[in-house]
């Protein structure tokens, strides 16, 4: 697309189960991400990480050191001389910690890369590779937070939050947030009706964060919201479908008489569909899940349609990407735990897709679909963001600073030291902010 475009890719991957066996999975799941990065060629790359160290976190977190390592160090990102990496690593503190990965990694070709200051209320240039690791509080370029404790499903605390930068790319503004919402604990919950008092609880919780972003000091940039939303589909409906005109049977415990699942069988008693509270197997269960379109499971994706006046979705042409085997010799068959669904998506408010080029091939996929990734497939987004498209409002010292965004980059140079001056155009006169590098 030339010079008018940035060739941008966004990926959401829950990676918890890829720390349950680093020394096999660590190395499978990176290949086949940079394999990926290589097919599409992008110049800004955007990977939102969830489940960050695993479930077994206290033990598995020193391997997302290596994890970092692999990527860092590879031949496929050599060219990408600008990173800013976001761990939340601090699991002794309860209320913070999200298990969130942000990692960020730019193409030497891009020159005018600026990220926001969240502190300072201004963007600052995006030079040479910075980690920030463990305890995250104190960063000032990005957003944290994990939502209020009486958010949880019975006030319990667990690893679900937001974090969010934001970025100048040759002049377009935007936000890039990971989320992580609630997952369903039991499946006969789920399928009492829809919405499911899980599907509430998430979106509450996605409620929360959106108005969050309207009502703060950084409001009105375009955004674009990628992670594990963990939206299920409506498995009341999904159920119906499969069981219309089967025979249903309860199980009980004989110990305890406590009812243990839901049986569906033809009328010569074929078993067909296995409803327990953490399992749902159908007889022919890859067949009827993993077809290339499910265009039928797509119709019971219902979660996105309260939000559709503020969130956009391209096409979803591709399978559900939760829950996977887990098991490398698995890698293409869905455990049979819950129904398949799109937990893993790219969002995007409306101006944000404006951002995008219209003319230019958009690729929203899952990624290794033939490669064990964990039990969830990563999800990405292959797009052309337009230059000098993108705007804010903010406030600054009690004045309205309107269509924030950068005028120009001067270099001057001396015999020590190169001053980058970057002008940022606000709604009196430019801004201007620096910064120094030794020659």
């Amino acid at each position: 697309m030339g010079s008018t475009t940035i060739p941008v890719l966004l990926v959401t991957a829950n990676v918890g189960s890829i720390f349950e066996d680093p020394t096999e999975m660590l190395k499978i799941w990176t290949e086949e991400f940079l394999s990926t990065v290589s097919k599409l060629d992008p110049k800004f790359i955007a990977l939102h990480c969830q489940e960050v160290g695993g479930k077994n976190y206290e033990l598995s977190m020193r391997h997302v050191e290596h994890f970092v390592k692999l990527l860092m160090s590879s031949n496929e990102l050599r060219l990408f001389d600008k990173v800013r990496v976001f761990l939340d690593e601090d699991y002794s503190s309860a209320e913070n910690f999200t298990a969130l990965g942000n990692l960020y990694f730019v193409h030497h070709s891009l020159d005018n890369i600026l990220i926001w200051d969240f502190k300072d209320s201004i963007f600052i240039p995006v030079q040479g590779k910075e980690i920030h690791s463990g305890n995250i509080e104190a960063v000032v370029t990005k957003e944290k937070s994990k939502f209020p404790q009486d958010f949880f499903p019975e006030c319990k605390w667990s690893r679900k939050g937001f974090m969010r930068t934001r970025w100048s790319l040759n002049g377009t503004v935007l936000d890039l947030v990971n989320i992580h919402l609630f997952h369903d604990a039991s499946n006969f919950i789920a399928m009492e009706s829809f919405p499911s008092v899980y599907c509430r609880n998430r979106r509450r919780a996605l409620q929360h964060t959106l108005q969050r972003f309207h009502d703060d000091a950084y409001e009105n940039a375009p955004y674009f919201l990628f992670g594990d939303f963990n939206f299920r589909t409506d498995t009341d409906g999904v159920v119906k479908k499969l069981t219309d005109g089967l025979k249903t049977t309860r199980v009980q415990n004989n110990k305890n008489n406590e009812f243990m699942k839901l049986q569906f069988t033809t009328d010569d008693s074929k078993l067909v569909l296995t409803v327990g509270k953490k399992e749902f197997n159908h007889s022919d269960h890859q067949a009827v899940f993993l077809n290339p379109t499910t265009e039928w499971l797509k119709s019971f994706d219902k979660e996105l349609e309260a939000f559709e006046d503020t969130l956009t979705e391209y096409p979803v042409t591709f399978p559900p990407s939760y829950p996977f085997e887990e098991n490398i010799c698995h890698a293409t068959s869905y455990m049979q735990t819950r129904c398949p669904a799109w937990c893993d998506r790219v969002l995007m408010s409306k101006t944000a897709k404006e951002l995008v080029d219209k003319e230019s091939i958009v690729d929203y996929g899952l990624m290794g679909g033939k490669t064990c990734m964990g039990d969830h497939k990563p999800v990405y987004l292959r797009m052309e963001v337009k230059q000098n498209s993108g705007s804010i409002v903010t406030e600054n010292d009690s004045v309205k600073v309107t269509d924030l965004k950068v005028k120009k980059v001067e270099d001057i140079t001396t015999p020590t030291t190169v001053t980058r001056y970057i002008y940022i155009q606000n709604i009196d006169s430019p801004v201007k902010i620096f910064r120094e590098t030794a020659v």
